[in-house]
């Protein structure tokens, strides 16, 4: 990479990434707070686990369906304007859960935060490739997406804080204060979006006009390289089977990060009370539970970084989304059948780092062969058939848990689903016409954007 383009490249890193981090992971810990808040709030209410389950998958119900019009939305109206609605319209869905009385009032609330929040992280996906090139583009995703795990080790302890601390404050449980107090910061840092970014480099004053020529002529370069190879119009990049197998893999990928992700909280509670660790070490359950949780969050941050750049030195994708996810998939079953806790609780880590180090990988995968309006529309269905798995997983260890009084065959489950996405991914491989074209070198880049800008 040239000297500009370096220059470029680490403004736009200090300008975005601790910024999109951060609306990411607010947006994460709405999603998946609804786990902590069951610790008291299924018995408050009368929810039995297979209600739970649906109740927390439902929220992907509303995300399938609007995901791909949101996206396309975002296109047309800039990443600024959209991406502030989203967070400000979720924020206030999110702290409304807090006065939820049953089943119906659980669904609804959930059904409609799945379609404030479509659009959000595929049109993050989409936005990063405005202004990261393909080479450098999966360390970036890595760490935009370092803010899912980083949500559950900052956010399970303070969920856990929040449930024994501030329960009974203006006649509010725990629980309710959790939603509140968790959802209102996406209203304030949506409304920074609207005044923090800008759409695409071109507006960027930040940037000297030097930089910006040369991102954008690096940028329109590979987009041609991509283009010459293959060009997919609207209609196709949503009925490509390329795409829709895609989709397949992030969908089982997805299932047994939710799955995971929704149910451990109550998976370690019931570890933690059955060798009585809350009575060994002084600290009560809730708040315990949440120390617990961060554990194999905080590792897989260090995984995700680590295998992310790993993937960008060797320009290989594939492997570094399939090997994860199967090896995620065998500790997960380990998980569910060694008995000895602390076996348990290393294999359920391991199944963790796996899951982090395949997700950000995977997205070099479609965006490595879609440009325009196809991105859009393509990155969204993606997302939006994967997100289904965050219905299907939760829901699925509920309704296991209920038939059989454990969680054993729902992580079964859960772990054939990683391990089928691995296999999928092996099966699908490279698009050897389109995504192992190799990326223009930064001259030629430049050469080509001055041909442009002349004719």
């Amino acid at each position: 990479m040239n000297p500009i383009m370096q220059r470029a490249s680490d403004k736009i890193v200090r300008k975005l990434i601790p910024f999109l981090m951060l609306c990411y992971f607010v947006a994460y810990l709405d999603r998946v707070n609804v786990g902590f808040a069951a610790l008291t709030m299924n018995k408050d209410l009368g929810f039995t686990a297979e209600m739970f389950g649906f109740g927390a998958g439902i929220f992907f119900a509303g995300y399938f369906l609007f995901e791909v019009p949101s996206n396309l939305l975002l296109e047309k109206f800039g990443a600024r304007m959209w991406i502030a609605r989203i967070m400000v319209t979720w924020g206030l869905i999110s702290a409304g859960m807090a006065f939820i009385n049953g089943s119906t009032s659980f669904f609804v609330m959930r059904f409609l935060l799945g379609v404030a929040e479509a659009g959000f992280f595929p049109g993050i996906i989409l936005y990063l490739t405005y202004w990261f090139t393909a080479q450098e583009r999966a360390r970036w995703i890595g760490m935009f997406m370092a803010a899912i795990p980083l949500s559950s080790v900052i956010g399970g302890p303070v969920s856990g804080l929040i449930l024994d601390h501030v329960n009974g404050a203006m006649g509010f449980k725990g629980w309710q204060w959790l939603f509140i107090l968790e959802g209102l910061p996406s209203v304030f840092v949506g409304l920074l979006v609207f005044l923090y970014l800008d759409d695409k480099p071109a507006k960027a004053a930040w940037l000297e006009p030097a930089e910006r020529d040369a991102l954008t002529a690096r940028l329109e370069a590979e987009r041609r390289n991509r283009e010459s190879a293959r060009t997919y119009t609207l209609r196709e990049a949503l009925t490509t089977p390329r795409v829709l197998l895609l989709g397949l893999v992030y969908f089982g990928i997805v299932s047994g990060n939710y799955g995971l992700g929704y149910w451990l909280p109550t998976i370690v509670k019931g570890v933690a009370q059955t060798a009585a660790l809350d009575t060994a070490t002084g600290i009560s359950l809730n708040s315990l539970t949440g120390y617990l949780v961060a554990v194999p969050y905080a590792l897989a941050i260090i995984g995700m970084i680590w295998w992310t750049r790993h993937s960008d030195r060797t320009r290989e994708r594939v492997w570094h989304v399939a090997g994860p996810s199967i090896l995620g998939g065998l500790a997960l079953i380990a998980a569910a059948y060694l008995s000895d806790p602390r076996l348990a609780a290393l294999a359920v880590t391991v199944c963790a780092v796996c899951t982090y180090a395949a997700l950000p990988n995977f997205w070099t995968l479609p965006t490595a062969f879609l440009t325009g309006t196809a991105a859009a529309a393509g990155i969204a269905l993606i997302n939006s058939i994967g997100n289904i798995g965050g219905f299907v997983g939760p829901y699925l260890v509920g309704w296991l848990k209920d038939l059989t009084g454990a969680t054993t065959l729902g992580l079964v489950a859960l772990a054939f689903c990683y391990i089928l996405a691995g296999v999928l991914t092996l099966v699908l491989g490279h698009d050897s016409k389109v995504e192992m074209v190799q990326a223009p070198s930064d001259a030629a880049g430049l050469g080509a954007n001055k041909v442009g800008a002349a004719g």
